[in-house]
């Protein structure tokens, strides 16, 4: 009954995300739905499932066969010039006890189980990984345009100084600082370039499903407010590798009492038919063989045991790294939703600052070397707001994907059919 209720749990959709998300900060869900279908990760657990399938037909079928036995003798006599050719044929079978044919059977089930829980985790651990290169393009994409804004700045800032050069207003100096600030940004709005291309070139690599937009939204973070229980639950309902797990633990049981009752070896039946003397003597019987039982079966039964002792123990372990990961995530969107209201008031203050030291240089009551360090500033503060942004709401998304509230990552969605 334990087993049943677990499975409902593991195998439903969660009752808060009837409809998955699409916001329009990330792919479509279209888009998405084709690129974790077609990663290599994927691919490879749904053919999974066709070894699965075949596996369950074998331990349903069984691995006994029946064999068929011939003989032919020649039989002599005390009596001279009496020979007798003689021949008999059988078939034979061994018999699997009821109780092993069910477990036989349970076993299939469960590396079916095993195998949806297995896709399961593969389309969960690619939609993480379609999530990070998808920020980390985002993160790229909008640190070149910040670049580019403080490039299209200094040139502006260098046009003002060189104007003020030629009128006698500032000295060469100030020229010099001005084209070493610009010759630095181009420097770095370079090195952006050449992330963000390294980051597009990613996505398109291993998502070719997915068309990166020309320009795309910048995602708008929103604070989490369920408790950290909440998300615990959701989780731990709603977690592959959790699944994964405690099927494990529960396949080695089963194994376990497989191994106890191959304790009774399974007989076998058979009938033969002999012509003995010529013809003269026509034989027909049934025969019935039964194994001793060796040391071996209860061998395999004591390492039944032990490996169902060593998934379980596993299985308390995958529980608390879950517990801990969602409990990280949680805190990184409480303290990254934190975080981005104070880095943008950080960088909406900056702004007016720089604002103004450079009003101040234009009218000559600031140096140059203000003006300058006040750019720089606020070049940090603004590149600080982007990546704050982008953590929180990846975080909160994150949190979404673990919990199976995001995008489709159930086995038991549309198009996971076994290879056959």
């Amino acid at each position: 009954m334990k087993k049943i209720l677990f499975l409902a749990v593991m195998m439903s959709l969660p009752a808060y995300a009837d409809s998955y998300m699409s916001p329009p900060d990330l792919p479509s869900l279209a888009a998405v739905t084709t690129a974790l279908n077609n990663t290599p990760t994927v691919r490879a657990a749904t053919a999974n499932l066709g070894v699965e399938s075949a596996n369950n037909d074998r331990l349903r079928a069984g691995g006994y066969e029946t064999a068929i036995r011939l003989n032919t003798q020649q039989r002599h006599t005390l009596i001279p010039d009496q020979r007798y050719n003689e021949w008999d044929v059988g078939l034979e079978r061994a018999l699997r006890l009821p109780n092993k044919a069910r477990l036989d059977a349970q076993l299939g089930e469960q590396g079916m189980e095993q195998g949806h829980f297995v896709l399961g985790d593969a389309l969960h651990e690619s939609g993480r990984m379609l999530l990070t290169s998808w920020f980390n393009w985002l993160r790229e994409f909008y640190q070149t345009q910040q670049w580019q804004a403080q490039v299209d700045g200094l040139k502006t800032q260098l046009d003002v100084v060189n104007k003020r050069v030629r009128a006698g207003d500032a000295a060469k100096l100030d020229q010099l600082q001005a084209e070493a600030a610009l010759a630095q940004s181009q420097a770095q709005l370079a090195d952006a370039e050449l992330r963000l291309a390294t980051a597009k070139n990613e996505l398109n690599r291993r998502y070719p499903a997915i068309a990166l937009p020309t320009k795309p939204v910048l995602p708008q973070p929103e604070r989490v407010t369920e408790s950290l229980d909440v998300w615990q639950q959701r989780s731990m309902a709603h977690n592959h590798e959790l699944a994964i797990a405690h099927n494990e633990t529960l396949r080695y049981g089963t194994l376990l009492e497989r191994s106890e009752a191959d304790k009774v070896p399974d007989p076998s039946v058979g009938i033969h038919f002999a012509n003995e003397r010529g013809g003269e003597e026509k034989i027909i019987g049934v025969n019935l063989t039964i194994p001793f039982t060796g040391s071996a079966r209860y061998a395999t039964a004591r390492m039944a045991a032990a490996n169902q002792l060593v998934a379980s123990e596993r299985e308390a372990g995958v529980r608390t790294k879950i517990e801990t990961e969602t409990a990280n995530t949680w805190l990184a969107t409480q303290s990254a939703y934190g975080a981005w209201q104070a880095s943008e008031a950080a960088s909406t203050a900056m702004r007016r600052h720089a604002d103004l030291m450079t009003r101040a240089y234009e009218l000559g009551e600031s140096g140059l070397t203000d003006v300058l360090n006040a750019r720089r500033l606020t070049q940090d503060a603004d590149l600080n707001a982007i990546n704050t942004r982008l953590a929180a709401a990846q975080a909160r998304y994150r949190l979404l994907l673990d919990t199976h509230a995001l995008w489709p990552i159930d086995a038991d969605e549309e198009g996971h059919d076994p290879v056959k």
